[in-house]
């Protein structure tokens, strides 16, 4: 089997972060999320993966290559234009030519991939998505289905009054090499408005897979931050946190005062110095080659790569970027911070800030 991920997106909801960071590379516990996925695939035997990618794709490039790191072979779609998700599925050309399995690039899940092609094949499907339940569905896509989980309906974010089922596309589909035909060429064309419509107008087989699994669209700042306590919590399947043998992990190389005061569930990168004093109450996660410096405290925050925390600064449900130098004695309190932002001495960032890429507050 084989499988297309969906990594062009711009991720507007996560910016700043993903101004120059793609979405697909933004780190889950110091790890590209793309990886995630990757690996989740190789479990379930798929190894022939084409990765459709537009909006920076180059980084994605040079960190997976050809996939011969992770032992899948990896193939790269570039649109030079946005084309939606059916058009980027569409610019894989010839790559389609078996049943394959879509998905959509901010999604982390556990779904069991192997069982999903198994109800497929059962079903005789032309089409098959992966359903999920949320609380609310009215910020997404409900999908309608009869007892034996054909699917009657789409319906694009329902008014509260027009909600019939709690259940939602999870961005993830199988789909037959017939479904190509539909989608017209170099054109913007999305699968969700217009090609699941089309197959049921056109009375083609269309099915549910639905699964109460761990399911998360990390789009959103609020939801990043959930997928690390969730999978810091044992929530997914994917990680299991130190095998619950204890609440820190580290990496390699690390100094860590020994008067420092870590609590909670914590990760810290490679190379990282933990200054004396210090208080981290976790859950945090701390990149690689970072310093915190003396009597700093880190709460309850997310720390990229190569962060520079200078004496007595205070950080609390926060993002930080990659390279960024946070000056002594400042308070940053619920706010995302993009790539190389320089804080100064003393300054207070407030809840809500979001700080531009390489951006001086001083």
């Amino acid at each position: 089997m084989k499988a297309v991920i969906l990594s062009g997106g711009f991720g507007t909801r996560l910016r700043p972060l993903t101004i120059n960071t793609p979405k697909s590379m933004i780190p889950v516990l110091n790890i590209p999320f793309l990886e995630y996925l990757i690996k989740r695939l190789k479990s379930h035997k798929v190894s022939d993966i084409a990765l459709a990618v537009s909006y920076l794709a180059e980084p994605i490039k040079n960190y997976f290559g050809d996939g011969s790191r992770f032992d899948v072979k990896l193939s790269y779609t570039v649109e030079e234009i946005p084309l939606g998700t059916a058009g980027a599925v569409k610019n894989a050309g010839g790559f389609i030519d078996e049943p394959t399995l879509v998905f959509n690039g901010d999604v982390f899940t556990d779904l069991d991939l192997t069982d999903m092609m198994e109800n497929h094949k059962r079903n005789k499907a032309m089409l098959t998505i992966a359903l999920t339940p949320v609380e609310d569905p009215t910020s997404y896509g409900l999908v309608e289905t009869d007892s034996n989980n054909r699917i009657l309906r789409f319906l694009e974010k329902p008014s509260p009054d027009e909600i019939t089922t709690n259940m939602i596309n999870a961005g993830t589909y199988i789909l037959e090499p017939e479904v190509m035909s539909l989608i017209p060429a170099q054109t913007n064309c999305s699968f969700e408005r217009d090609i699941f419509p089309l197959l049921l107008r056109n009375k083609e087989d269309v099915f549910a897979y639905p699964t109460d699994c761990y399911w998360m669209d990390i789009g959103k700042p609020e939801n990043y931050f959930q997928v690390h306590y969730d999978l810091l919590n044992g929530k997914s399947n994917q990680y299991h946190f130190n095998n619950g043998r204890k609440k820190m992990v580290t990496g390699t190389n690390c100094i860590i005062h020994p008067s420092a005061r870590i609590s909670g569930t914590v990760v810290i990168g490679n190379n990282c110095i933990i200054g004396q004093d210090v208080k981290i109450n976790g859950p945090v996660v701390i990149g690689s080659n970072c310093q915190i410096s003396n009597y700093s405290i880190i709460d309850d925050s997310i720390l990229w790569n190569s962060v520079h925390v200078e004496p007595l600064a205070k950080i609390k449900h926060t993002i930080i970027a990659n390279d960024c130098h946070i000056g002594s004695g400042s308070i940053i309190e619920q706010a995302v911070l993009g790539n190389n932002t320089i804080v100064g001495y003393g300054k207070h960032i407030k809840a809500g800030q979001l700080v531009s890429p390489n951006t001086i507050v001083s």
